[in-house]
Protein backbone atom coordinates (compact mmCIF):
# COMPACT_ATOMS: atom_id res chain seq x y z
CA UNK A 1 0.00 0.00 0.00
CA UNK A 2 1.29 3.45 -0.95
CA UNK A 3 1.50 5.96 1.90
CA UNK A 4 -0.10 9.39 1.47
CA UNK A 5 3.24 11.27 1.39
CA UNK A 6 4.57 8.94 -1.31
CA UNK A 7 1.33 9.18 -3.26
CA UNK A 8 1.60 12.97 -3.27
CA UNK A 9 5.24 12.79 -4.39
CA UNK A 10 4.37 10.38 -7.21
CA UNK A 11 1.42 12.49 -8.30
CA UNK A 12 3.63 15.57 -8.42
CA UNK A 13 6.77 14.03 -9.94
CA UNK A 14 5.49 11.03 -11.90
CA UNK A 15 5.12 7.25 -11.39
CA UNK A 16 8.80 6.47 -12.07
CA UNK A 17 9.89 7.81 -8.68
CA UNK A 18 8.68 4.83 -6.65
CA UNK A 19 8.01 1.26 -7.81
CA UNK A 20 4.67 1.17 -6.00
CA UNK A 21 3.48 4.10 -8.14
CA UNK A 22 3.81 2.05 -11.33
CA UNK A 23 0.39 0.42 -11.10
CA UNK A 24 -2.94 0.90 -12.87
CA UNK A 25 -4.52 1.73 -9.50
CA UNK A 26 -2.13 4.65 -9.02
CA UNK A 27 -2.61 5.79 -12.64
CA UNK A 28 -6.38 5.99 -12.28
CA UNK A 29 -6.12 7.86 -8.96
CA UNK A 30 -3.45 10.24 -10.25
CA UNK A 31 -5.46 11.30 -13.30
CA UNK A 32 -8.32 12.68 -11.22
CA UNK A 33 -8.67 16.42 -11.72
CA UNK A 34 -7.89 18.97 -9.08
CA UNK A 35 -10.69 20.22 -6.76
CA UNK A 36 -13.18 22.37 -8.66
CA UNK A 37 -12.12 20.90 -12.01
CA UNK A 38 -9.06 23.14 -12.16
CA UNK A 39 -6.18 22.14 -14.38
CA UNK A 40 -2.61 22.32 -13.07
CA UNK A 41 -0.58 25.26 -14.35
CA UNK A 42 2.19 24.59 -16.84
CA UNK A 43 5.52 24.76 -14.97
CA UNK A 44 8.15 27.38 -15.78
CA UNK A 45 11.58 26.36 -17.05
CA UNK A 46 12.94 26.67 -13.52
CA UNK A 47 9.97 24.70 -12.18
CA UNK A 48 10.60 21.91 -14.68
CA UNK A 49 14.28 21.71 -13.74
CA UNK A 50 13.41 21.71 -10.04
CA UNK A 51 10.93 18.89 -10.62
CA UNK A 52 13.54 16.80 -12.46
CA UNK A 53 15.99 17.35 -9.61
CA UNK A 54 13.40 16.18 -7.10
CA UNK A 55 12.66 13.11 -9.21
CA UNK A 56 16.27 12.00 -8.90
CA UNK A 57 16.46 12.80 -5.18
CA UNK A 58 13.35 10.80 -4.29
CA UNK A 59 14.02 8.00 -6.76
CA UNK A 60 17.52 7.29 -5.44
CA UNK A 61 16.72 8.31 -1.86
CA UNK A 62 19.57 10.79 -1.57
CA UNK A 63 19.89 14.19 0.07
CA UNK A 64 20.21 17.56 -1.65
CA UNK A 65 23.86 17.69 -0.61
CA UNK A 66 24.60 14.23 -2.01
CA UNK A 67 23.01 15.06 -5.36
CA UNK A 68 24.90 18.35 -5.52
CA UNK A 69 28.16 16.48 -4.92
CA UNK A 70 27.33 13.93 -7.64
CA UNK A 71 26.66 16.77 -10.10
CA UNK A 72 29.91 18.49 -9.12
CA UNK A 73 31.84 15.27 -9.63
CA UNK A 74 30.20 14.67 -13.04
CA UNK A 75 31.02 18.16 -14.31
CA UNK A 76 34.71 17.65 -13.48
CA UNK A 77 34.89 14.52 -15.61
CA UNK A 78 36.54 14.55 -19.04
CA UNK A 79 35.88 12.24 -21.97
CA UNK A 80 32.28 11.32 -21.13
CA UNK A 81 29.16 13.48 -21.36
CA UNK A 82 28.27 15.09 -18.04
CA UNK A 83 24.75 13.61 -18.03
CA UNK A 84 26.14 10.14 -18.71
CA UNK A 85 28.67 10.48 -15.91
CA UNK A 86 26.01 11.72 -13.48
CA UNK A 87 23.92 8.65 -14.25
CA UNK A 88 26.94 6.39 -13.73
CA UNK A 89 27.64 8.01 -10.35
CA UNK A 90 24.07 7.49 -9.17
CA UNK A 91 23.77 3.93 -10.45
CA UNK A 92 27.15 2.86 -9.04
CA UNK A 93 25.98 3.27 -5.44
CA UNK A 94 26.00 -0.05 -3.57
CA UNK A 95 22.36 0.27 -2.46
CA UNK A 96 21.32 0.83 -6.07
CA UNK A 97 23.44 -2.08 -7.36
CA UNK A 98 21.73 -4.40 -4.86
CA UNK A 99 18.37 -3.05 -6.03
CA UNK A 100 19.29 -3.59 -9.70
CA UNK A 101 20.26 -7.18 -8.92
CA UNK A 102 16.71 -7.72 -7.71
CA UNK A 103 17.55 -8.41 -4.07
CA UNK A 104 15.21 -5.76 -2.66
CA UNK A 105 11.77 -4.42 -3.56
CA UNK A 106 12.97 -0.81 -3.39
CA UNK A 107 16.13 1.25 -2.99
CA UNK A 108 14.98 2.14 0.50
CA UNK A 109 14.89 -1.56 1.37
CA UNK A 110 18.33 -2.28 -0.12
CA UNK A 111 19.79 0.78 1.62
CA UNK A 112 18.66 -0.70 4.92
CA UNK A 113 20.07 -4.11 3.95
CA UNK A 114 23.46 -2.56 3.23
CA UNK A 115 23.42 -0.57 6.49
CA UNK A 116 22.76 -3.78 8.41
CA UNK A 117 25.95 -5.29 6.98
CA UNK A 118 24.46 -8.07 4.85
CA UNK A 119 26.89 -7.57 1.93
CA UNK A 120 30.55 -8.08 1.15
CA UNK A 121 32.26 -6.24 -1.71
CA UNK A 122 35.50 -7.79 -2.96
CA UNK A 123 35.76 -9.76 0.31
CA UNK A 124 35.28 -6.67 2.50
CA UNK A 125 32.10 -6.06 4.47
CA UNK A 126 30.56 -2.74 3.48
CA UNK A 127 27.84 -0.91 5.43
CA UNK A 128 27.85 2.36 3.47
CA UNK A 129 24.91 2.59 1.00
CA UNK A 130 26.67 5.24 -1.11
CA UNK A 131 29.80 3.09 -1.51
CA UNK A 132 30.83 3.34 -5.18
CA UNK A 133 31.32 0.19 -7.23
CA UNK A 134 33.04 -0.25 -10.60
CA UNK A 135 33.28 -2.82 -13.38
CA UNK A 136 34.66 -6.14 -12.17
CA UNK A 137 33.62 -5.68 -8.52
CA UNK A 138 32.07 -8.71 -6.86
CA UNK A 139 29.18 -8.41 -4.41
CA UNK A 140 28.33 -11.30 -2.13
CA UNK A 141 25.72 -11.88 0.54
CA UNK A 142 27.64 -12.19 3.81
CA UNK A 143 27.99 -15.77 5.03
CA UNK A 144 26.20 -15.01 8.29
CA UNK A 145 23.30 -13.38 6.45
CA UNK A 146 22.51 -16.12 3.91
CA UNK A 147 19.97 -17.77 6.21
CA UNK A 148 18.14 -14.52 6.93
CA UNK A 149 14.47 -14.38 5.95
CA UNK A 150 15.06 -11.58 3.42
CA UNK A 151 17.28 -13.91 1.37
CA UNK A 152 15.12 -17.03 1.49
CA UNK A 153 13.87 -18.53 -1.79
CA UNK A 154 16.03 -16.16 -3.83
CA UNK A 155 16.10 -18.48 -6.85
CA UNK A 156 12.28 -18.49 -7.04
CA UNK A 157 12.01 -14.75 -6.47
CA UNK A 158 14.54 -13.94 -9.18
CA UNK A 159 13.27 -16.48 -11.71
CA UNK A 160 11.29 -13.90 -13.69
CA UNK A 161 13.44 -10.90 -12.84
CA UNK A 162 15.45 -9.30 -15.65
CA UNK A 163 18.40 -7.34 -14.31
CA UNK A 164 20.11 -4.64 -16.41
CA UNK A 165 22.74 -5.97 -18.83
CA UNK A 166 25.59 -4.47 -16.80
CA UNK A 167 24.98 -6.46 -13.60
CA UNK A 168 24.46 -10.15 -12.91
CA UNK A 169 23.52 -12.10 -9.79
CA UNK A 170 23.65 -15.88 -9.23
CA UNK A 171 21.12 -16.90 -6.54
CA UNK A 172 22.79 -20.29 -6.14
CA UNK A 173 26.18 -18.89 -5.13
CA UNK A 174 24.54 -15.71 -3.75
CA UNK A 175 27.13 -13.71 -5.63
CA UNK A 176 26.84 -10.82 -8.08
CA UNK A 177 29.23 -9.05 -10.38
CA UNK A 178 29.43 -5.65 -12.09
CA UNK A 179 29.99 -6.43 -15.77
CA UNK A 180 30.16 -2.94 -17.25
CA UNK A 181 29.37 0.72 -16.68
CA UNK A 182 25.68 1.49 -16.06
CA UNK A 183 23.62 2.10 -19.19
CA UNK A 184 20.91 4.75 -18.91
CA UNK A 185 17.48 3.19 -19.36
CA UNK A 186 15.53 5.59 -17.15
CA UNK A 187 13.54 7.48 -19.77
CA UNK A 188 11.55 9.34 -17.11
CA UNK A 189 14.68 11.16 -15.86
CA UNK A 190 15.89 14.31 -17.61
CA UNK A 191 19.47 14.52 -16.39
CA UNK A 192 20.30 17.53 -18.56
CA UNK A 193 17.55 19.55 -16.85
CA UNK A 194 19.11 18.67 -13.49
CA UNK A 195 22.53 19.82 -14.69
CA UNK A 196 21.01 23.07 -15.92
CA UNK A 197 19.38 23.59 -12.52
CA UNK A 198 22.75 23.36 -10.76
CA UNK A 199 24.50 25.53 -13.33
CA UNK A 200 22.33 28.55 -12.43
Amino acid sequence: MLSKPKFKICRRLGPGVYDKCQTSKFASAATKSLPGGRRPKAPTEYGTQLMEKQKIRFSYGISERQLSNYVKKATQNKGVSTAEKLYENLESRLDNIIYRMGLGASRRATRQMVSHGHFVVNNHRVTIPSYELKSGDIVKIREGSKTKKIFQNLADRLKDYNSPSWVVFDPNSMEGRILDKPKNVEIFLDLNAVLEFYSR
